[in-house]
């Protein structure tokens, strides 16, 4: 049986995201993106391996100025929290980039 792996993208605003930042990571401001793992097997064969937050109104404000779209924006955001729920974190708290720029 093939397995097949799963996992959830959800578009916020800077007060959502601020709201799970607050809750989760005792965070109290909005950032652009977030990953939560799940990492367990939902059905026979499909896995969950979590969900990605992304702030669509932050995504606006780094599109302009990085000159991306919103949509280009938003999909390496999608990009940078899959790469989380992967396993792949930035060295310290301080060191947040996408892309080479800084978030």
């Amino acid at each position: 049986m093939k397995n097949n792996t799963h996992i959830s993208v959800t578009l916020t605003d800077d007060s959502g995201i601020r709201e799970l930042n607050k809750e989760h990571l005792n965070r109290d401001k909005p950032t652009d993106v977030l990953s939560f793992n799940i990492n367990e097997e939902i059905e026979n064969g499909t896995f969950y391996l979590g969900d990605v937050i992304v702030n669509k109104e932050q995504a606006e404000r780094q599109a302009e100025e990085f000159g991306n779209t919103v949509e280009e924006e938003i999909a390496e955001l999608v990009a940078h929290g899959v790469l989380h729920l992967l396993g792949v974190h930035h060295e310290d708290d301080d060191e947040h980039s996408v892309h080479g720029k800084e978030i």
